[in-house]
């Protein structure tokens, strides 16, 4: 620990020297990266040594609770009121984790085993928040810039989803993307954390890599999903009642 923290320093005095503006958030992030480690591993604890379910399913809403807020404070440029719409993503992504990925494949005794559901639920909620801050900014950045195009389509009988569909398809490519570049360099560039984790504990690297595999494609698909899902929820609030273009965005930060 005293030497990942002597690093995080050398990191914020090389920071500072080089004037990157980092010198202050950089401390701030770690501190908050330990403490919020340290309480989780806590309740993780608490929770795999309880195992009930329904601390399971509690612990799991919370993390669901906390997602949204990621979720909302880091999409740039996003209409007010979408916390509802966020949480209905990220919950059918959590419960499809569940019922797939958990129950066929990996099969834990018994069914909430906290040991297996939970770490697994935090590294696909973990990429589908990324993934869904990424389409929403991207999908209301894009109806911004093309109102004109998205009025004139309007004006010439277009309905307001296929007057959306560029953005939308746009949206959901940038949404992918870091999801692609992760299943392109799994194995060869990188050794995705899951793993890196088996492999340290000593278990067969050959079936490390399946579990890895495994976890990657459920990612993949599940960001597929969330992607399709929140845009398909929220591209009605560009447009009115009557079918006009109408987008109030909050104005650009400093």
């Amino acid at each position: 620990m005293l030497v990942a923290i002597l690093l995080v320093l050398v990191a914020t005095a090389i920071s500072a020297v080089a004037k990157l503006g980092v010198e202050k958030s950089l401390p701030v992030a770690a501190l908050r990266a330990i403490l919020q480690l340290a309480a989780m591993g806590i309740i993780l604890g608490w929770v795999i040594q309880q195992n009930q379910w329904w601390w399971v399913i509690l612990l799991m809403l919370g993390m669901l609770g906390a997602a949204v807020q990621i979720t909302l404070s880091r999409a740039r440029r996003i209409p007010k009121g979408l916390a509802p719409s966020i949480f209905l993503t990220l919950a059918a992504s959590m419960i499809t984790m569940v019922l797939v990925v958990v129950e066929l494949i990996v099969r834990p005794a018994p069914w909430y085993s906290p040991r297996v559901i939970l770490p697994l639920a935090g590294m696909m909620l973990g990429n589908t928040v990324s993934a869904v801050v990424l389409a929403l900014s991207r999908f209301f950045e894009d109806m911004t810039e093309r109102r004109d195009e998205v009025e004139t389509m309007l004006a010439l009988g277009a309905t307001p989803r296929e007057a959306s569909m560029t953005s939308i398809r746009s949206a959901m490519r940038m949404g992918l993307m870091p999801t692609v570049a992760s299943l392109a360099s799994a194995g060869i560039v990188t050794i995705p954390g899951m793993m890196a984790g088996q492999i340290l504990a000593g278990n067969d690297p050959l079936i490390a890599a399946k579990y890895q595999f495994v976890v990657l494609a459920a990612i993949s698909a599940l960001t597929m999903i969330c992607d399709a899902l929140i845009l398909r929820l929220v591209y009605r609030r560009c447009f009115t009642g009557r079918d006009q273009y109408e987008l109030k965005l909050p104005p650009a930060k400093s």
